[in-house]
């Protein structure tokens, strides 16, 4: 188990990169109509439903490229939270029947970027390097 202990700051930058492109397909979704929407959405965004989706596809951009991480991690943490409570929470409280698990998924693997940082691959790798 150790050797694999190794690869640790490669598979963050992995987790990450997967992480924004899945976030930046919501937004896309959303904003751009692909891929396709969900049954349901609405063909206007209300107010709300379009900031979330301008924080998905910058924030999504933002994190794929690993560009200012903590910070934009952090805010879309908390965008998660708050969707998970204003969407899926009010419908029923386990998860797997309310719809909420990817919405969990994504703050908490938002909220360990917040705290770990982009790893290598990154705006903010090649930032910090230069700096040194």
């Amino acid at each position: 188990m150790d050797r694999l202990s190794v690869y640790t700051p490669q598979v963050l930058a992995i987790l990450r990169i997967v992480t924004g492109l899945l976030f930046l397909e919501h937004g896309t979704q959303k904003l751009f109509g692909f891929p396709p929407p969900m049954a349901g959405m609405p063909p206007e965004l209300p107010p709300m439903l379009l900031a979330a989706a301008v924080l998905e596809l910058v924030g999504g951009i933002l994190i794929v490229i690993g560009a200012l991480t903590r910070p934009v991690a952090f805010v879309l943490s908390g965008q998660m939270a708050v969707a998970y409570f204003i969407a899926h929470g009010s419908k029923g409280f386990f998860p797997a029947l309310n719809g909420g698990d990817p919405a969990i998924l994504f703050c908490f693997i938002f909220l360990y970027l917040a705290c770990a940082g982009a790893g290598p691959w990154s705006v903010d790798s090649m930032r910090a390097s230069k700096a040194a």
